[in-house]
């Protein structure tokens, strides 16, 4: 009897949890507390959102490939929130960030302990569902 990963028991019930925080926390972020999002938010949450249903559906129906639909939202997503921090960071140049009306992509109302802004904390939920839904589809296609 062959023993399986306790993250490939439990990884999707960790990933709905973190995608369905990110979803409650953006919109607080936002129609709590007024912060305006960027463009960049708004292609972030367009990855984010779906991420909700999609990984419950896949729980209630124990669907083995989720996975399949997860990861290339997740990782979408990852790429965009990185991207928004190398423009917070001054990696890339400001001048080509999209933010060509409304709030720029680069001005954080939100941080904590000087580095924690709102992209870092998407970008870091993108990442930890991007990896658990990697686990997931190697613990349970072999």
């Amino acid at each position: 009897m062959k023993t399986r990963f306790w993250l490939s028991e439990y990884g999707l019930y960790l990933s709905w949890a973190i995608a369905l925080v990110s979803m409650v926390a953006s919109l607080y972020f936002s129609e709590v507390v007024g912060i305006v999002p960027c463009i960049l938010c708004w292609l972030q949450r367009i990855a984010m959102y779906p991420l909700v249903a999609i990984i419950a559906v896949g729980i209630i129906r124990r669907d083995k490939v989720v996975s399949l639909y997860v990861l290339p939202l997740s990782i979408i997503g990852a790429i965009i929130a990185f991207y928004q921090n190398l423009l917070i960071w001054g990696v890339v140049s400001e001048t080509l960030a999209p933010c060509s009306f409304g709030v720029s992509c680069v001005t954080q109302s939100f941080v904590v302990l000087n580095f924690i802004t709102i992209p870092l904390l998407s970008l870091v939920s993108f990442l930890i569902i991007t990896i658990l839904m990697a686990v997931h589809w190697k613990y349970n296609n072999e």
